[in-house]
């Protein structure tokens, strides 16, 4: 029986060769989604796919694009919401 921490499904249950040529269960972490934007939904590039506590160590470069709307909103659809909003004024 699996230890109690390994029980749950946040672990992903992995079968391994090992050398002696025994299948063996292995239980790694989930991969992380990759962030999207949140118009068109598309994978926002420049930004690391990492989990939220590893999000923590890293630094603002790597987390987020410097520019308006940078980390949530892809190129092009930053680009048409700054014109939207340029033409309402």
């Amino acid at each position: 029986m699996p230890r109690p921490n390994k029980r749950s499904r946040t672990l992903r249950r992995i079968f391994v060769r090992v050398p002696s040529g025994v299948s063996k269960l292995v239980y790694k972490a989930r991969k992380t989604a990759r962030i999207k934007c949140a118009d068109c939904k598309t994978v926002l590039h420049g930004i690391s796919a990492l989990s939220v506590s590893k999000l923590r160590n890293t630094t603002n470069s790597q987390k987020k694009v410097e520019r308006k709307y940078g980390g949530n909103l892809c190129h092009k659809c930053a680009r048409k919401r700054i014109i939207q909003s340029v033409r309402k004024e």
